[in-house]
């Protein structure tokens, strides 16, 4: 239960807490299908992938791809988790640090470079003497900041508006926001579209993720494991919907006392706690909560892309490897993901940013597809591939998937959303099928 409740944090982070509110402006509640999604993901990962992982007892889950395929195949699969990773967490952290400092460093008069730096000096220490044991147990401390924030929240914003819990059932129910389903199939929120798209999210984001699956093997048997990632499953709904309702009240107060919506919907709910609108006693508890909630996604990924640096591409577990010079190169590893973090900021900093939950499941569409399509044809197929085509059959997908992208609107006025993940896997797997031949053994 210590773990479930602890990777909702790392799942959600702070950037839930302010993006999931602001969809509501252009999308309602629809997100809901895709948590829907989400639950069915975690029933497919508890009962197909975790008794994989136990039954090879795996420390990398990507060493499954070395046994099933070869070295090169097991090497595309962690690049592809690092660069997923990576620009995950990088953008999660970088919401988080702009939120902090307009908050609380630039009256000083600091730039912004002074916050992020601070943040990342914070987890790299703090992950460098930890490990994953301790990132269980200050992830579920955590957890609980960041829902005792929203709670407080949610509580002061429907004060402020003389709402009881009917008034705001009712404020939801007239509301054009409060739609939770649409049943148009031509809408890229159709349902059985957001509840597909939901579910192999959480396949991908989750069930292929060393970060995640690294915590549930930490569980003292199968059994708890699933039961941990049932419950974690179950969490998640609660967790979204809570968001969902703090974003109607907030863009109803906001329309009801007039003031300007920024046009990112994660400027909101930040614009709000800092002007001092929702009065002083949300700072404390919104600026704790964000930050638990960041530090909780951003240490887990740290430690999470060094184990599998040091594991999976330097091999420095290897038997035989001097331990001295293994705890060395681990510790550089981890000051060199620290240098990549702040790399990433940088680059969303210049580039700009919408809404950064959108950002991240398209990213995960393109980086996490090709390890979908690896697996998928790993479990559902007896072939061997040949694993010197397998890195370059991983690139060519998504590089398609950004073409065809591109192509879409103009070709067939079609618009993709997050199911460039399903195509994006499907042409790994033709691809990985047109350089395999049969096997009698997998």
């Amino acid at each position: 239960m210590l773990v479930a409740f602890g990777m909702i944090g790392s799942s959600i982070s702070g950037v839930s807490l302010v993006s999931v509110p602001g969809w509501v402006n252009q999308n309602g509640m629809t997100y809901i299908q895709m948590c829907l999604g989400f639950f069915a993901g975690f029933v497919f990962i508890s009962f197909l992938l975790l008794p994989l992982y136990y039954r090879l007892r795996l420390t990398s889950i990507y060493s499954y791809l070395a046994e099933r395929f070869g070295r090169r195949s097991h090497l595309t699969g962690a690049c592809f988790f690092l660069l997923s990773k990576l620009t995950g967490a990088a953008a999660r952290l970088f919401l988080t640090c702009t939120v902090l400092h307009e908050m609380a460093i630039l009256p000083l008069g600091l730039p912004f470079w002074f916050t992020v730096s601070i943040v990342l000096l914070s987890i790299f220490l703090y992950t460098r003497r930890g490990g994953t044991e301790n990132i269980i147990r200050t992830d579920a401390l955590q957890t609980f900041c960041m829902l005792v924030a929203t709670g407080c929240i949610v509580w002061v914003v429907s004060g402020k508006m003389n709402l009881t819990p009917l008034g705001i059932a009712d404020i939801i129910a007239q509301s054009p926001m409060g739609r939770m389903f649409c049943w148009d199939a031509s809408s890229t929120q159709f349902f059985f579209r957001q509840f597909i798209n939901g579910m192999f999210i959480t396949i991908v984001m989750n069930g292929l993720d060393q970060d995640m699956m690294q915590k549930n093997l930490t569980c003292s048997s199968l059994r708890a494991a699933q039961k941990n990632m049932c419950l974690y499953g179950l969490c998640i709904l609660p967790v979204n919907l809570l968001f969902l309702v703090l974003g109607v009240l907030i863009y109803t107060f906001a329309a009801q006392s007039g003031l300007t919506v920024p046009e990112a919907g994660d400027r909101l709910l930040p614009m709000l706690v800092g002007s001092g609108v929702l009065g002083t006693l949300v700072v404390f508890p919104f600026t704790i909560g964000i930050t638990a909630a960041a530090l909780s996604s951003a240490d887990s990924a740290m430690t999470s892309l060094t184990t599998s640096i040091c594991i999976d591409i330097l091999r420095v577990e290897r038997e035989g490897a001097n331990p001295q010079r293994a705890l060395r190169t681990r510790y550089l590893v981890h000051a060199a993901v620290a240098l990549t973090f702040a790399l990433c900021i940088a680059i969303y900093h210049l580039a700009g940013s919408g809404t950064i939950i959108d950002t991240i499941y398209r990213l995960a569409g393109y980086t996490y597809g090709p390890l979908l399509g690896l697996f998928s044809f790993g479990l559902f197929t007896r072939r061997r591939v040949v694993d010197g085509a397998v890195p370059y059959v991983a690139v060519f997908s998504p590089v398609l998937c950004v073409l065809l992208d591109y192509l879409a609107p103009i070709l067939w006025n079609y618009h993709f959303s997050y199911e460039l993940l399903l195509l994006n896997a499907a042409l790994t797997f033709l691809g990985l099928l047109l350089n395999s031949k049969t096997a009698t053994r997998v």
